[in-house]
């Protein structure tokens, strides 16, 4: 698979504080950000994978409420993961 086991426990020691914070909004919201951005350069080369288009459509969907849940509980931990993935230009 893509996402190897030391690569995840990277990306959530990276975002959620430690490795085994796996539960965290943040390190969630970094693992689906990474597993979108292969999804993408998949569906680049293959159009017509229609069943990858509809996953990535719900990846990006359980990210965005995932943003919404974070920016309403506390926006500086929003602010934070915004800036550190580059997800946007214009942060509220």
């Amino acid at each position: 698979m893509y996402l190897s086991k030391e690569y995840k426990a990277n990306i959530f020691a990276e975002f959620a504080g430690a490795d085994t914070n796996t539960g965290s909004a943040e390190g969630q919201i970094a693992l689906f950000t990474k597993r979108i951005a292969h999804l993408t350069e998949h569906l680049k080369k293959n159009r017509k994978d229609y069943s990858t288009q509809r996953a990535l459509q719900m990846l990006v969907g359980k990210r965005r409420s995932l943003l919404a849940y974070l920016y309403k509980k506390d926006i500086n931990r929003y602010r934070a993961i915004i800036k550190g993935l580059g997800l946007r230009d214009i942060i509220k």
